[in-house]
Protein backbone atom coordinates (compact mmCIF):
# COMPACT_ATOMS: atom_id res chain seq x y z
CA UNK A 1 0.00 0.00 0.00
CA UNK A 2 1.43 3.62 -1.07
CA UNK A 3 1.98 5.59 2.05
CA UNK A 4 0.33 9.38 3.13
CA UNK A 5 2.95 11.16 1.38
CA UNK A 6 3.04 8.76 -1.84
CA UNK A 7 -0.70 9.33 -2.02
CA UNK A 8 -0.55 12.95 -1.57
CA UNK A 9 2.47 13.18 -4.61
CA UNK A 10 -0.23 10.67 -6.93
CA UNK A 11 -2.52 13.66 -6.45
CA UNK A 12 -0.63 15.96 -6.99
CA UNK A 13 0.83 14.75 -9.86
CA UNK A 14 -2.97 14.23 -11.14
CA UNK A 15 -3.77 17.81 -10.73
CA UNK A 16 -0.75 18.60 -12.69
CA UNK A 17 -2.52 16.74 -15.56
CA UNK A 18 -5.81 17.98 -14.97
CA UNK A 19 -5.84 21.31 -13.26
CA UNK A 20 -8.30 23.02 -10.99
CA UNK A 21 -11.08 20.52 -11.20
CA UNK A 22 -12.99 22.07 -8.75
CA UNK A 23 -16.34 20.73 -9.64
CA UNK A 24 -18.60 18.53 -11.79
CA UNK A 25 -18.57 18.81 -15.39
CA UNK A 26 -22.37 18.61 -15.20
CA UNK A 27 -24.68 21.61 -15.91
CA UNK A 28 -26.56 22.86 -12.95
CA UNK A 29 -26.69 26.34 -11.21
CA UNK A 30 -28.51 25.43 -7.74
CA UNK A 31 -28.76 22.79 -5.26
CA UNK A 32 -31.76 20.95 -7.08
CA UNK A 33 -30.41 20.84 -10.27
CA UNK A 34 -27.04 19.67 -9.34
CA UNK A 35 -28.58 16.94 -7.22
CA UNK A 36 -30.69 16.03 -9.99
CA UNK A 37 -27.51 16.11 -12.65
CA UNK A 38 -25.64 14.18 -10.15
CA UNK A 39 -28.34 11.77 -9.70
CA UNK A 40 -29.01 11.03 -13.73
CA UNK A 41 -25.19 10.83 -14.38
CA UNK A 42 -25.43 7.20 -12.65
CA UNK A 43 -24.85 4.36 -15.35
CA UNK A 44 -24.33 7.29 -18.21
CA UNK A 45 -21.32 9.64 -19.31
CA UNK A 46 -21.68 13.80 -18.46
CA UNK A 47 -21.73 14.53 -22.54
CA UNK A 48 -24.86 12.59 -22.21
CA UNK A 49 -26.79 13.78 -19.17
CA UNK A 50 -25.51 17.49 -20.28
CA UNK A 51 -27.62 17.26 -23.52
CA UNK A 52 -30.96 16.81 -21.82
CA UNK A 53 -30.35 18.93 -19.01
CA UNK A 54 -31.17 22.79 -20.52
CA UNK A 55 -34.58 21.69 -21.18
CA UNK A 56 -35.21 19.69 -18.12
CA UNK A 57 -34.47 22.48 -16.15
CA UNK A 58 -36.64 25.34 -18.42
CA UNK A 59 -39.20 22.72 -17.78
CA UNK A 60 -38.63 22.12 -14.41
CA UNK A 61 -36.59 24.22 -12.42
CA UNK A 62 -37.07 23.25 -8.82
CA UNK A 63 -38.54 20.72 -7.05
CA UNK A 64 -42.56 21.72 -6.88
CA UNK A 65 -41.93 21.84 -10.50
CA UNK A 66 -40.39 18.00 -10.89
CA UNK A 67 -42.62 16.81 -8.31
CA UNK A 68 -45.73 18.37 -10.58
CA UNK A 69 -44.75 16.60 -13.51
CA UNK A 70 -46.16 13.69 -15.00
CA UNK A 71 -43.47 10.52 -14.65
CA UNK A 72 -44.04 9.91 -18.24
CA UNK A 73 -43.23 13.60 -19.11
CA UNK A 74 -40.09 13.58 -17.10
CA UNK A 75 -38.79 10.48 -18.74
CA UNK A 76 -39.55 11.47 -22.06
CA UNK A 77 -37.26 14.61 -21.24
CA UNK A 78 -34.43 11.92 -20.28
CA UNK A 79 -35.14 9.21 -22.65
CA UNK A 80 -31.75 9.02 -24.60
CA UNK A 81 -30.22 8.44 -21.05
CA UNK A 82 -30.04 5.07 -19.50
CA UNK A 83 -32.63 3.67 -16.95
CA UNK A 84 -34.73 6.35 -18.06
CA UNK A 85 -38.05 5.39 -16.38
CA UNK A 86 -36.49 4.17 -12.82
CA UNK A 87 -34.73 7.78 -13.22
CA UNK A 88 -37.61 9.73 -14.23
CA UNK A 89 -39.55 8.13 -10.91
CA UNK A 90 -36.90 8.94 -8.93
CA UNK A 91 -36.14 12.12 -9.79
CA UNK A 92 -40.19 12.94 -9.25
CA UNK A 93 -40.42 10.73 -6.26
CA UNK A 94 -36.98 12.46 -4.61
CA UNK A 95 -38.92 15.87 -5.81
CA UNK A 96 -42.12 15.39 -3.53
CA UNK A 97 -39.87 14.24 -0.72
CA UNK A 98 -38.16 17.67 -0.60
CA UNK A 99 -41.64 19.28 -0.48
CA UNK A 100 -42.68 17.22 1.75
CA UNK A 101 -39.52 16.64 4.64
CA UNK A 102 -37.45 20.03 3.20
CA UNK A 103 -40.20 22.68 2.05
CA UNK A 104 -38.35 22.06 -1.19
CA UNK A 105 -34.84 22.54 -0.28
CA UNK A 106 -32.28 20.19 -0.94
CA UNK A 107 -30.40 19.13 2.67
CA UNK A 108 -26.75 20.21 3.08
CA UNK A 109 -26.05 16.70 5.24
CA UNK A 110 -25.26 13.38 4.12
CA UNK A 111 -27.90 11.39 6.49
CA UNK A 112 -30.65 13.33 4.91
CA UNK A 113 -29.54 13.36 1.64
CA UNK A 114 -28.99 10.26 1.63
CA UNK A 115 -32.68 9.10 2.55
CA UNK A 116 -33.82 10.53 -0.72
CA UNK A 117 -35.10 8.32 -3.32
CA UNK A 118 -31.84 7.32 -5.68
CA UNK A 119 -29.44 8.93 -3.20
CA UNK A 120 -26.86 7.06 -2.24
CA UNK A 121 -23.19 7.95 -0.55
CA UNK A 122 -21.48 8.67 -3.61
CA UNK A 123 -23.94 10.74 -5.02
CA UNK A 124 -24.71 12.61 -1.31
CA UNK A 125 -20.95 12.95 -1.14
CA UNK A 126 -20.91 14.75 -4.59
CA UNK A 127 -23.75 16.86 -3.78
CA UNK A 128 -22.08 18.09 -0.76
CA UNK A 129 -19.26 19.24 -2.46
CA UNK A 130 -20.64 20.55 -5.27
CA UNK A 131 -23.73 22.10 -4.30
CA UNK A 132 -22.76 23.11 -0.56
CA UNK A 133 -18.29 23.45 -0.65
CA UNK A 134 -18.71 20.91 2.17
CA UNK A 135 -15.74 18.68 2.00
CA UNK A 136 -16.93 15.16 0.85
CA UNK A 137 -15.09 12.55 -1.18
CA UNK A 138 -17.21 10.99 -3.46
CA UNK A 139 -16.26 7.70 -4.83
CA UNK A 140 -16.99 6.24 -8.02
CA UNK A 141 -15.95 3.18 -10.06
CA UNK A 142 -12.77 5.53 -11.46
CA UNK A 143 -11.75 6.46 -8.08
CA UNK A 144 -12.29 2.63 -6.77
CA UNK A 145 -9.82 1.61 -9.41
CA UNK A 146 -6.62 4.15 -9.60
CA UNK A 147 -7.20 3.51 -5.46
CA UNK A 148 -6.67 -0.41 -6.26
CA UNK A 149 -4.25 -0.32 -9.13
CA UNK A 150 -1.87 2.11 -7.13
CA UNK A 151 -2.43 0.80 -4.87
CA UNK A 152 -4.24 2.61 -2.09
CA UNK A 153 -6.45 0.14 -0.84
CA UNK A 154 -6.39 -3.67 -1.07
CA UNK A 155 -8.39 -5.05 -4.02
CA UNK A 156 -10.88 -6.13 -2.12
CA UNK A 157 -11.44 -3.26 -0.35
CA UNK A 158 -14.58 -1.74 -0.24
CA UNK A 159 -16.24 2.07 -1.41
CA UNK A 160 -16.40 3.07 1.93
CA UNK A 161 -12.56 1.96 2.86
CA UNK A 162 -11.03 3.51 -0.65
CA UNK A 163 -13.10 6.79 0.71
CA UNK A 164 -11.64 6.37 4.21
CA UNK A 165 -8.37 5.81 3.28
CA UNK A 166 -8.25 9.05 0.50
CA UNK A 167 -10.12 11.12 3.61
CA UNK A 168 -7.12 10.39 6.28
CA UNK A 169 -4.19 10.94 3.47
CA UNK A 170 -5.61 14.21 2.26
CA UNK A 171 -6.23 16.88 3.87
CA UNK A 172 -10.19 18.02 4.21
CA UNK A 173 -9.46 21.11 2.00
CA UNK A 174 -8.57 18.99 -1.08
CA UNK A 175 -11.13 16.45 -0.90
CA UNK A 176 -13.55 17.68 -3.39
CA UNK A 177 -10.75 18.60 -6.12
CA UNK A 178 -9.05 15.65 -5.81
CA UNK A 179 -12.19 13.74 -6.03
CA UNK A 180 -13.11 15.60 -9.84
CA UNK A 181 -9.59 14.72 -10.71
CA UNK A 182 -9.29 11.15 -9.94
CA UNK A 183 -12.62 10.94 -11.63
CA UNK A 184 -10.92 12.65 -15.21
CA UNK A 185 -7.76 10.67 -14.79
CA UNK A 186 -9.62 7.50 -14.34
CA UNK A 187 -11.39 8.40 -17.18
CA UNK A 188 -8.84 9.47 -19.65
CA UNK A 189 -5.36 7.91 -18.31
CA UNK A 190 -5.90 5.25 -15.65
CA UNK A 191 -8.76 3.44 -18.12
CA UNK A 192 -10.29 0.23 -17.26
CA UNK A 193 -9.22 -1.11 -20.71
CA UNK A 194 -6.03 -0.02 -22.31
CA UNK A 195 -4.66 2.00 -19.67
CA UNK A 196 -2.28 4.63 -20.49
CA UNK A 197 0.48 3.26 -18.31
CA UNK A 198 3.45 4.08 -20.59
CA UNK A 199 3.07 7.69 -20.66
CA UNK A 200 1.24 8.10 -17.04
CA UNK A 201 2.88 10.21 -14.31
CA UNK A 202 2.50 7.85 -11.66
CA UNK A 203 4.01 4.67 -13.25
CA UNK A 204 6.93 4.69 -10.95
CA UNK A 205 4.90 4.37 -7.45
CA UNK A 206 2.17 1.96 -9.13
CA UNK A 207 2.83 -1.53 -8.92
CA UNK A 208 -0.05 -1.94 -11.71
CA UNK A 209 0.98 -0.09 -14.04
CA UNK A 210 4.74 -1.52 -13.63
CA UNK A 211 3.78 -5.31 -13.90
CA UNK A 212 1.61 -4.27 -17.26
CA UNK A 213 4.41 -1.93 -18.80
CA UNK A 214 7.01 -4.92 -18.26
CA UNK A 215 4.52 -7.47 -19.86
CA UNK A 216 4.44 -5.56 -23.37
Amino acid sequence: MLSKPQIQWAVQQMEKVFPNQTHTELIGSTPFQILVAIMLSAQATDASVNRVLPKLFHDYPDAQAMAAAPESRIQADIHSIGLSKTKAHRLKTMSQQLLDEYQGHVPDNRKDLMSLPGVGRKTANVVLGDAFGIPAFGVDTHITRISKRLPIVPENASVDQVEAALEAALPQTEWIQAHHTMVLFGRNVCKARNPECATCPLLKICATGQKLTQTK
